[in-house]
């Protein structure tokens, strides 16, 4: 499948955020705000799309990709370029992801040369792990919030 990056738009923001995933993977389910429309459409999000340019997933880099309750913690004081990705969950699963995220750091590492690339995951998700250290990721981290346990993986 061909894909590409496209800069994200209010349309496509809407759509993300009405993505629904099935548990556990229900953490990563959002609500629609002007809040969170304005989040992904100022915070560095990009969008991705399939070569009839509907959306299929999107990536941000940064701040945007940590998680707010881990920072305090100490998960992000080491220095990294934070990578976070989503996935239309009607993709999830079927062999997609290793292409997906392979574009995507292709694309980053073209801005960041030379740069420790970071993601930050939880720990239930093990598809994603896989996927993750399949690329060339290892784990750095482990930190509990009140609700979840996430990893930090790393990829010099």
């Amino acid at each position: 499948m061909k894909i590409y990056s496209r800069k994200m738009t209010k349309e496509f923001a809407i759509e993300i955020l009405n993505w629904h995933y099935d548990p556990p993977y229900d953490l990563y389910n959002n609500v629609v705000t002007d809040e969170a429309i304005l989040e992904l459409l100022n915070e560095g999000y990009t969008a991705v799309v399939d070569g009839r340019e509907e959306l299929i997933g999107f990536y941000c880099s940064g701040q945007a990709a940590q998680v707010p309750a881990l920072r305090e913690s100490g998960a992000y004081s080491e220095p990294a370029v934070d990578v976070g990705v989503g996935l239309d969950p009607k993709l999830t699963g079927q062999g997609f992801g290793n292409e997906f995220l392979s574009f995507i750091l292709n694309e980053l590492e073209g801005l960041h040369i030379n740069s420790t690339l970071r993601l930050t995951v939880a720990k239930f998700n093990k598809r994603a792990i896989k996927l993750y250290e399949n690329i060339g990721f290892s784990m750095k981290s482990e930190f509990k919030t009140e609700n979840n346990i996430f990893i930090t993986m790393v990829k010099w």
